[in-house]
């Protein structure tokens, strides 16, 4: 019996680890256009790729979006995530700061785990 619980406390250890890895490795997700967007086209070109994990073809698209309409908190949101991926952690903040300026009324950005983590990493 004591055996048993041993085995029981060891795979729980186990599973609870192997949740944390996984739970550190979620991409979280694009976000896209709000209605009526120039940015649209580009950023659902991005989040084809984004989705898809080809990085660099999607960070593309959303540096489009951004220059289609700089004042969409979707796709500096989105291009954060793409820098985000790329490691370039210095223009990802900035890029999660515009996006939360921009994107008052978006709760999906306001609340965004990725976004304060790196809001908070810059303080």
């Amino acid at each position: 019996m004591k055996q048993m619980s041993v085995c029981i406390v060891a795979l729980c250890v186990w599973f609870t680890g192997a949740v944390a890895s996984a739970d550190m490795n979620k991409t979280a997700p694009a976000l896209p256009a709000a209605p009526g967007s120039k940015a649209e086209v580009a950023i659902n070109e991005g989040m084809a790729h984004y989705d898809k994990g080809h990085w660099d073809v999607a960070k593309k698209h959303f540096q489009e979006a951004v220059q289609a309409d700089q004042r969409s908190a979707e796709a500096h949101y989105d291009l954060a995530l793409t820098l985000d991926k790329g490691g370039d952690h210095k223009a990802a903040i900035e890029h999660f700061k515009t996006a939360q300026e921009l994107g008052k009324d978006n709760p999906q950005i306001q609340n965004s785990g990725i976004l304060q983590a790196h809001l908070k990493a810059k303080h």
